[in-house]
């Protein structure tokens, strides 16, 4: 199963990598040293992929206040699914986990990250699927493990078999999108996947009585992103309307927090359809946003997760992380928001 994840996953590269060989270096390099504009020009409009961000600007009162027009609110999520829309420039910036840049970048799309927002604690856990019996890490072995390379969650299986000293060969990676997982844990198709909130409430809650359960692992995914493809970029007057957007989506982040009350409501309730009391259960395991002023130690968890997912065979060789990001966008996010919001950990 991984060697023919890895051949499509390679096979993919090579025909992305033909289709934008147009794309010069010199275009790169202009596209990260070029200068910001200080202001938005009339007229700049983006197709934003961003919903936790459309809720908390909506319901903050703070979306009338972009610079910009936002085109649409494309409804794409899945790190796969908005690669493919950047290929199809109907997005233009997304938020996602810190994979899916590294999976763009092996399929041969250029793209950046211009905003970055660090956890420190677990996201995810390993929901059962029912009737199966996994008491914890040690019990993976053998199991049937729902894996998309290009996700956080794929990542977190990683992660979690590297610490609980289990080889991939010694389980089963069933490839699907995240997407699929709910869908193949019902029908037993996998043994176990990592679901994150609140997707993990709403199956619980539907399949608990049926045995389904959940598996802390301890493997963190630290980074969440803002990016953008780089021919997006490269114009001077979208860049623009990026970096303002960089702010906006940074000081929604510090709004949901402030307002617990506002924010369940808005989108535990009404935009994800969990009740008020999972919404707070939920809100009350969330990590209190922090968005650095340097980017070096996301670089380096970057760079990490680079090592680990091609020593285990997958995206083809190592690269520089460094590569992946633009730097010029680098105190956007943490200039843009109060000062408790820019320390690591600070309750």
């Amino acid at each position: 199963m991984r060697k023919n994840i890895r051949r499509i996953a390679l096979l993919a590269a090579a025909a992305s990598l033909l289709a934008v060989s147009c794309a010069t270096g010199d275009e790169d390099s202009a596209a990260s040293t070029s200068p910001l504009l200080t202001e938005v020009p009339a007229g700049v409009s983006l197709a934003v992929a961003a919903n936790t961000a459309k809720v908390a600007l909506t319901t903050s009162g703070e979306l009338s206040k972009l610079p910009f027009t936002v085109s649409s609110w494309p409804a794409v999520q899945a790190g796969p699914d908005v690669i493919q829309a950047f290929r199809g420039g109907s997005v233009d910036v997304a938020t996602n986990a810190g994979i899916p840049p590294i999976h763009a970048h092996a399929t041969g799309l250029d793209a950046k990250i211009v905003g970055v927002k660090v956890r420190t604690t677990p996201l995810y856990k390993l929901a059962t699927a029912p009737g199966t019996t996994i008491n914890g890490l040690g019990d993976l072995r053998g199991k049937k493990i729902g894996f998309s390379p290009g996700q956080a969650q794929g990542l977190i299986v990683l992660r979690t078999l590297k610490t609980a000293g289990i080889r991939t060969d010694e389980v089963q990676l069933i490839d699907l999108s995240s997407t699929k997982f709910l869908t193949a844990l019902q029908a037993k198709e996998i043994d176990v996947d990592p679901l994150a909130e609140p997707s993990l409430t709403k199956y619980l809650d539907k399949y608990r009585s049926d045995g389904a359960t959940a598996i802390a692992t301890p493997a963190v995914d630290a980074l969440s992103v803002l990016w953008a493809p780089t021919s997006v970029l490269r114009d001077e007057s979208k860049a623009a309307a990026v970096a303002e957007f960089v702010k906006f989506w940074a000081r929604g982040e510090v709004w949901a927090w402030e307002h617990p009350e506002e924010w369940i409501d808005a989108y535990y309730v009404k935009d994800q359809s969990v009740s008020a009391a999972d919404g707070k259960r939920i809100l009350a395991t969330a990590e209190k946003p922090y968005f650095p002023q340097n980017w070096d130690e996301a670089i380096t968890w970057e760079q990490e997760t680079i090592e680990l997912v091609t020593d285990a065979g997958f995206f083809g060789n190592s690269f520089p992380a460094a590569e992946l990001f633009d730097r010029r966008f680098e105190k956007i996010a943490f200039d843009a928001v109060p000062a408790p919001y820019r320390t690591k950990g600070q309750q």
